[in-house]
């Protein structure tokens, strides 16, 4: 075949690729994709052509745009500059989901060496980061001697836990877990996972109170191609993807009252339907939910129906706040010290006395989280051996406030913890601009993480750093 087929086929040639592909100009804008990019971002190439790449907001290539060094717009065209080769990032897709992807990218040149464009291509990795993930947590919990799960406790109420983990794994019945937030209820379904028989199928995950009503309900169902503005291809929801797993819903008092008639379909028949779609699916999954609300205040409010609280509260497990089980408290920092030294690579011992004695009189209206998050804060406070109680939060040293929890067991915007992390994430914002890869790494938490805060506390960056 001559150069002249060569040109003639090249664009059947690169979408047999499995990988998406986009050619990017010198000024920035796309200039062609092919098959599988459209495929894996929801852009159509009619879509797609003409627009910025940074449409992607693409978390690699924000860094490398902010590190260059003279007026090039993208540090990858400067100089001497090296290709992008297998690097890991995270893509915005159109419809609003994040994917991680894999990417390789390569400057092109003429024989002059004028730069003519950015060949990048795009490989999902999201299957995989899901098994890194798995795997890391479960090298990090499997030996320990002081865990049941991940989940760390010697006291009496904690053992009771236990023992219902224990039992309701046995079952394939659906089980609620009961609990304000931070009490630690994605691992106990976790556990109860791991302990059950279907321990080698699919464990889903979903928070009922992170998606709008129209997106939770393709979540959670899936949906065709052309059911709705944006839907280019089908889509299986958590439901197909648990077959034969157990199914994970947290924060389900926030599911809206017409997704919890299809719900109770599901735990009914076994069935359910697509978004656009008219044909049954059939699904084998046990259900786990979780909240931190009073349902049964819910249901007087006719905001929860009362058929799918006796549906999903079978096996009821009631995880107890942190100040009902503070003998755990000691076991709790030194589970924390160990995994933050090996984290962080510092050689801290612990706490001296009188801050160990602080949290012990402590209410911890966050629990195990807020816990957590004033040893973080900590670490990076910390330049000595042992930790006082001028490395704390600051909420911390100046009082005690009482456990008075509401009839939703927890997530109250008042809550010291709460604030904290609200203020942290505005000061880090505001530190990097208003760049929020940046803000993700000061705060140690995803990109992703930072975008879900800035929409839960309504942080609008305009204003935020206007002030």
């Amino acid at each position: 075949m001559n150069e002249h087929n060569m040109n003639t086929f090249w664009k059947k040639i690169v979408n047999t690729i499995n990988d998406g592909l986009m050619f990017i100009g010198p000024d920035g804008r796309i200039l062609m994709v092919n098959k599988a990019f459209e495929a894996l971002t929801g852009y159509e190439s009619r879509q797609a052509m003409g627009m910025p790449c940074t449409m992607l907001g693409c978390d690699a290539c924000e860094r490398f745009m902010q590190t260059r060094q003279n007026s090039t717009w993208c540090k990858l065209f400067e100089p001497g500059q090296q290709d992008m080769k297998k690097c890991r990032c995270l893509i915005r897709c159109r419809d609003g989901s994040f994917l991680q992807v894999l990417k390789n990218a390569s400057v092109l040149r003429d024989e002059n060496q004028a730069v003519m464009g950015v060949v990048e291509t795009l490989t999902d990795i999201s299957e995989l980061a899901k098994l890194d993930e798995k795997v890391h947590y479960l090298s990090r919990h499997c030996g320990r001697e002081d865990d049941f799960h991940g989940i760390v406790g010697r006291s009496q109420p904690m053992h009771q836990v236990f023992e219902m983990i224990k039992k309701a794994s046995e079952s394939t019945a659906p089980v609620i877990i009961l609990g304000e937030s931070g009490t630690g209820k994605e691992l106990v379904a976790n556990a109860i996972h791991l302990c059950g028989t279907r321990k080698n199928g699919p464990f889903v995950q979903l928070n009922c109170a992170a998606l709008n009503e129209s997106v939770l309900e393709s979540e959670l169902f899936g949906h065709v191609k052309g059911a709705f503005t944006g839907a280019f291809t089908s889509r299986i929801g958590r439901f197909e993807a648990a077959n034969h797993g157990d199914i994970f819903l947290d924060e389900i008092g926030d599911i809206p009252i017409s997704l919890q008639t299809k719900l109770l379909r599901v735990l009914e028949s076994g069935q359910f339907e697509r978004v656009g779609d008219i044909s049954p699916v059939r699904t084998d999954v046990r259900i786990i939910t979780a909240t931190n609300k009073n349902l049964e205040n819910l249901i007087q409010q006719d905001r929860f129906r009362q058929d799918l609280f006796f549906r999903i509260n079978v096996i009821p497990i009631h995880l107890p706040p942190l100040r009902e089980r503070k003998q755990d408290i000691p076991l709790l920092v030194n589970t924390f010290l160990q995994r933050l030294n090996e984290k962080t690579g510092k050689a801290i011992q612990g706490l001296d006395n009188p801050t160990m004695a602080l949290f012990m009189d402590y209410a911890w209206p966050g629990n195990v989280r807020e816990l957590k998050n004033a040893m973080e804060y900590a670490f990076v406070v910390a330049d000595q051996a042992t930790i006082g109680r001028h490395h704390l939060p600051r909420h911390l040293g100046v009082g005690n406030p009482a456990a008075q929890p509401s009839d939703a067991v927890g997530d109250r915007e008042d809550l010291p913890g709460k604030n904290d992390e609200k203020t942290a994430l505005i000061q880090a914002l505001k530190q990097t601009r208003g760049n929020q890869t940046q803000a993700a790494r000061l705060l140690n938490i995803s990109r992703v993480t930072v975008w879900n805060r800035m929409k839960k506390y309504g942080i609008d960056l305009t204003r935020e750093l206007s002030v």
